[in-house]
């Protein structure tokens, strides 16, 4: 069987997947952003995800043929990396494995390791492709400098337009209610406590309030919705930076999807992805995800053990 692992910010998943392509277990865990949670946590996340999808399945490590452990900052850092591959070794004692960044499930997943490229926009942003047996990214860069348009900046940017709002420095909007109500004001100047004090502005609690943006957005707030417009403007900006990157021909169409939580706000991230993409001058083939980033790691899992999984194979995972 083949596992796979996609780490997030915010969870990370774990699927068995046997050589006939069913799956066999699931499970879901805390974050793997070591940043956050240190590398200890990412090794107690790994140690315990991989025992509960082997408990369910009922099987031993040893029937694992490959796994895959795509996990957030991996390749970024020279110090940190051994060690998040260290633990995803230990997680699986001494079975075959290999690792890399987090944006690789996205990809598998989303295009079934087809040449294409895949934005991913959860809680931070980034986007992969391949094309000819070529591979290239762009942005990942992290939030203190980067992640544009992903739920963490997108959060960042909604809590600074309540900040102006509550100052008059722009005009009222719907989100200036829906932030006082998420976060259970009482004057707004209290937000300044439960941001800046010690893991009151942590990434994943940030992130989440890319919610409340879409939601004011959808309610008609004006300032909310050029938001979302600027984010799907940044993450088209992604894709034709991979596109670059690869050295697709000029004129060829090339798939492209899309992964991850800002862009279950449908339309108003869909939309002027889209509108931007066509800006940009080059042909997309723009369709959603085949499957999910976990299945897509287990699927990269298999390609790395000589396995390709057949079109059949892959519409029967894409409908469960």
């Amino acid at each position: 069987m083949f596992l796979g692992v996609d780490g997030g910010g915010t969870k990370t998943a774990f699927l068995l997947l046997s050589l006939e392509g069913a799956v066999l277990a699931r499970h879901e865990g805390g974050s793997s952003y070591h940043p956050e949670v240190g590398i200890e946590g990412v090794r107690a996340v790994l140690n315990d995800g991989v025992r509960a999808v082997l408990a369910q399945a009922g099987l031993p490590t040893a029937a694992i043929r490959h796994a895959f452990f795509g996990l957030p900052t991996l390749g970024e850092d020279p110090a940190t990396d051994p060690v998040l591959a260290d633990a995803a070794g230990a997680a699986v004692a001494g079975s075959r494995y290999s690792c890399g960044n987090d944006m690789v499930g996205g990809w598998a997943g989303a295009l079934a390791c087809e040449d294409g490229i895949v934005v991913t926009a959860g809680t931070g942003s980034i986007a992969y492709g391949e094309y000819q047996g070529r591979g290239a990214r762009a942005g990942g860069w992290g939030e203190v400098f980067g992640d544009e348009g992903s739920a963490h900046w997108i959060g960042r940017e909604g809590l600074g337009l309540f900040s102006k709002m509550s100052d008059g420095r722009v005009p009222p909007g719907p989100l200036l209610d829906l932030v006082r109500a998420r976060f259970q004001l009482t004057r707004d100047i209290d937000l300044c406590g439960l941001v800046n004090t010690p893991g009151g502005a942590a990434r994943s609690a940030v992130a989440q309030v890319s919610q409340t943006v879409a939601a004011a957005a959808q309610a008609g707030d004006g300032a909310a919705r050029a938001i979302l417009i600027q984010a799907g403007g940044e993450l088209a900006r992604l894709a034709d930076a991979v596109r670059a990157g690869l050295g697709v021909p000029e004129g060829e169409e090339l798939a492209l999807s899309y992964v991850g939580g800002v862009f279950r706000a449908g339309a108003l991230v869909l939309d002027p992805f889209a509108a931007a993409l066509e800006a940009g001058g080059h042909r997309y083939r723009l369709r959603p995800p085949l499957l999910t980033p976990v299945v897509g790691a287990a699927l990269y899992a298999a390609r790395a053990a000589g396995i390709r999984f057949s079109r059949e194979q892959v519409t029967t995972l894409a409908s469960k």
